[in-house]
């Protein structure tokens, strides 16, 4: 039996349980098809802005209509729930009319009925009339008048929910799902299979504010140990950054969604894999921002922090897909938190940033940048080559880059033993010949990086790999030991020094 109403076609079965209508955002994809899609526009040029605003002026379903236009889904990438794609499966095998009734655009729904294939029909937004709440239900109710059972998560569902005979809590909150089951007969309940707290602190990425640790380097170099104003100062620093830094996280990841769904690892990242909800991924973004640039205003670091918060949109959004200029974007944002450090620590300039440290930081983070792009580009060519998404880069690079890297961490080296060599060194060490440790360590540590690389043992974030590398732990320990040696023990003790 084929049931028409209002243009809208469904295929209805002979059976026993009710007809099924399941709800798309938060329900059957742990995503929001209108949200999602809104930011892939903003995200392709920044005045797209203005043309959704004029779009919603003429109401939401025209803004819909428009962005599956120009902006569509991937339907084979969406984080679908796998509990309800399994259960609408043994349902239609049972024999069950299922429809998919959802606010969002036509073009959109019938591509993910298309794609799952589970569906009798799809009721969605055309252009005109936003399918939701009210309209919904009233739809439902004309086109199945003996009854039907409804799937939904919202507040918005509950409209719909009223005219039901049946209820299917997906999702939903305990407060809504208490409010619901109270007054009407709950056929099935999938509880909520996402932390939304939990996913936003991996989302701000705590793990990488280790990098923001640079800050402490000018203050520990110039021997201002015992400083407890410049450890205040840098300890503030750090906060801004580390706050500033998440904001940026945050941004990039939400407008990075589907280049992350394609990818090996990153498509359990909080928004791709639709743990976390964009709109309050960038709610906590904004407040981070805040409170990051509110600390370094009280550092005294504001204008370097809005310089390295540009950097970082720039790379974000634009940067990040050039050639070479990414790498050494990276290698000076690693390079600008030592600048930040050396400031918020100095009250009387003495722990601003040498030339030497900021010459050996540019190589050494270039080095460690190229290998970040390195493991990408052999991941790419484990794939069967081609370019990679949103990057410059070919699978054929490999080795060019290799070759890159490896010079810029000999060249870090030495920078570093040139500077062992100044007269500077002989008159702020007792035993200047013991920190010949930290260049044969350092040319150790890279060799030993870039080796791993070449083998893919290297996760694609360097510093995430040292982090959990017990060997790059022992570096660093002989590199603090043998710098604290040449700090504190004697004058004189070594006969070369």
């Amino acid at each position: 039996m084929t049931v028409i109403v209002k243009e809208r076609v469904v295929r209805q079965k002979p059976q026993t349980a009710m007809p099924l209508a399941v709800d798309l955002d938060g329900t059957l994809i742990h995503a929001d098809l209108f949200v999602e899609s809104a930011l892939r526009f903003i995200m392709s040029g920044p005045f797209n802005v203005l043309v959704l605003a004029r779009w919603l002026l003429a109401g939401i379903a025209v803004a819909k209509a428009n962005l599956a236009r120009l902006a569509p889904c991937s339907p084979d990438l969406l984080p679908y729930d796998e509990r309800i794609v399994a259960w609408l499966a043994e349902e239609r095998a049972s024999g069950r009319t299922i429809v998919l009734a959802t606010a969002a655009d036509q073009m959109e729904a019938d591509a993910v009925a298309a794609h799952l294939g589970l569906f009798d029909g799809v009721l969605a937004s055309d252009g005109q009339v936003n399918l939701k709440s009210k309209r919904k239900a009233a739809l439902l109710a004309e086109l199945f008048p003996d009854g039907f059972v409804y799937a939904g998560n919202h507040t918005a569902d509950v409209a719909v929910w009223n005219r039901a005979q049946a209820v299917v809590l997906v999702n939903a909150p305990p407060g809504l799902q208490k409010s619901v089951a109270g007054r009407s007969t709950v056929e099935r309940i999938f509880p909520a299979a996402r932390n939304t707290l939990r996913a936003l602190l991996k989302a701000v990425r705590p793990m990488q504010w280790a990098k923001n640790f640079l800050v402490f380097v000018p203050m520990l170099v110039g021997q201002g140990w015992l400083d407890i104003a410049a450890w205040q100062g840098a300890a503030i620093a750090f906060f801004a950054l580390s706050a500033t830094a998440s904001s940026v996280y945050l941004v990039n990841d939400a407008a990075d969604i589907d280049a992350d769904r394609r990818h090996h690892r990153k498509r359990k990242r909080p928004f791709a894999s639709g743990r976390l909800s964009p709109t309050t991924g960038l709610t906590a973004s904004a407040l981070l921002l805040l409170l990051g640039l509110t600390l370094a205003h009280f550092a005294d670091v504001l204008w370097l922090v809005l310089t390295y918060l540009a950097a970082s949109t720039l790379y974000t959004f634009w940067l990040k897909r050039k050639m070479l200029v990414d790498v050494f974007l990276l290698a000076g944002l690693y390079t600008i938190r030592i600048i930040i450090g050396g400031v918020a620590a100095s009250s009387q300039h003495d722990h601003i940033a040498s030339s030497w440290l900021l010459a050996f930081s540019c190589f050494f983070f270039l080095s460690l940048a190229l290998v970040k792009r390195v493991t990408e580009v052999q991941a790419q060519a484990a794939k069967g080559g081609g370019d990679l998404a949103r990057r410059g880069y070919r699978a054929t690079d490999g080795l060019t880059l290799k070759a890159m890297g490896l010079a810029s961490g000999f060249i870090a080296t030495l920078v570093l033993a040139l500077y062992l060599q100044s007269d500077k060194v002989a008159g702020q060490y007792n035993e200047p010949f013991l920190l010949w440790v930290l260049p044969a360590a350092v040319v150790y540590w890279e060799c030993r990086v870039w080796l791993m690389t070449d083998r893919g043992e290297v996760h694609d974030d360097p510093l995430i790999f040292a982090a959990t590398d017990r060997v790059s732990w022992g570096v660093a320990s002989v590199i603090a030991i043998a710098f604290c040696a040449a700090v504190l023990l004697p004058r004189g003790l070594i006969p070369y020094s």
